[in-house]
């Protein structure tokens, strides 16, 4: 099952249905996906989870989490899972991630002296179409915490979305993330190590005899380790079955093209970076930051070429609009439930103005 729960009760909306379960569940189905199945999001009480019909294609952690939300699982089109969550070997690797430093303060390590990603509310919950493909998102709202004084350093809208159409042959999940200062709060200097950024921890099959490549023919990690380039790909054997998986860096974010970091021993990584070692960056009241990555994955190798056109496809898509807030809680007049722009509940139109 897509949400891994049997639903108490089911209420249908025209094109979308909502669930409520023994917890807070909803969700929201529309429109017909890869070979036939409609997306589908669901949401319980610590996990948003996006499939086509009943495969799971992102599972996205965003409560029950001591330091960040993360997407805990990310699936080819046919339902291999490349993502390693919290490892033995460095606790703080949770699947695909982003995390820097702000003000000097950690978020990508978990220790006491870490900040921390506090979830505050989803919102935006949507199925629809854009650049002819299907999407299904969400976005959450999060508050960068200080470890000491608990004061809100920075706060981030982080939109998480999944593509399908039949031409893809590919699972694509678009990763975007605003930042913004709260009212009356001092400016937000970014910094890190090299390998912050949005990093990815892979399955421990995927560890050994795996090939990085970029998008300017440099391969393994001595030609794109510490590179700039569009977009960096790994492929390896994911439980014995091969994938490609490939990490877009959108040419409107700062500093493009991304400066990666990779690694394959003793165990594989892969992070976009906006060079933050090298080159902080400051967040004012007047200069918010938009960062777009996305995550490009294909069932067995995938070439340079076939690599590149779906990134050129993806750059073409329009950003996400700012969000309804939406606590999971609420219930709105008539049992309607807020989505974005071309979805329809109850016969009514949500606008995103």
């Amino acid at each position: 099952m897509c949400n891994g729960q049997l639903p108490r009760e089911t209420l249908t909306f025209g094109r979308a249905t909502a669930l409520t379960a023994f917890g807070v569940c909803l969700a929201f189905i529309a429109g017909a996906a890869v070979a036939g199945e409609p997306l589908q999001v669901t949401a319980d009480s610590t996990t948003v989870r996006i499939c086509a019909g009943n495969q799971l294609l992102v599972g996205y952690r965003y409560a029950d989490v001591p330091f960040k939300p993360y997407v805990e699982q990310f699936c080819s089109p046919a339902g291999v899972n490349v993502l390693r969550d919290s490892p033995h070997d460095h606790k703080h690797h949770h699947g695909l991630m982003f995390a820097v430093a702000v003000n000097g303060v950690d978020f990508w390590i978990e220790v006491d002296r870490a900040g921390r990603q506090a979830h505050r509310r989803l919102g935006d919950v949507c199925i629809d179409g854009q650049g002819g493909l299907n999407r299904a998102a969400f976005t959450e709202d999060l508050d960068w915490i200080h470890p000491g004084d608990q004061k809100v350093l920075i706060q981030e809208q982080r939109t998480i979305g999944v593509y399908q159409a039949e031409d893809l042959r590919a699972s694509l999940l678009a990763w975007q993330g605003r930042f913004t200062l709260p009212r009356g709060a001092s400016p937000a200097t970014l910094t890190g190590s090299p390998y912050f950024g949005l990093g990815m921890r892979f399955v421990q099959s995927m560890d050994s005899d795996g090939r990085f490549l970029n998008a300017d023919g440099k391969a393994g990690v001595e030609g794109t380790n510490n590179a700039r380039s569009k977009w960096c790909a790994y492929a390896a054997q994911a439980e014995g079955k091969p994938v490609t998986v490939a990490m877009f860096d959108h040419p409107g974010n700062l500093r493009h093209p991304a400066v990666w970091f990779t690694m394959d021993s003793p165990f594989a990584y892969l992070s976009a970076t906006t060079n933050l070692s090298k080159e902080p960056f400051t967040v004012t009241g007047n200069k918010p930051l938009l960062l777009r990555w996305a995550v490009g994955l294909w069932d067995g190798t995938a070439d340079a070429s076939r690599i590149d056109k779906l990134y050129r496809r993806w750059i073409g898509l329009p950003v996400n609009r700012a969000a309804h807030p939406l606590q999971l809680s609420d219930k709105q007049p008539g049992g309607q439930v807020p989505t974005c722009d071309g979805a329809e509940v109850n016969g009514r139109r949500w606008s995103g103005s």
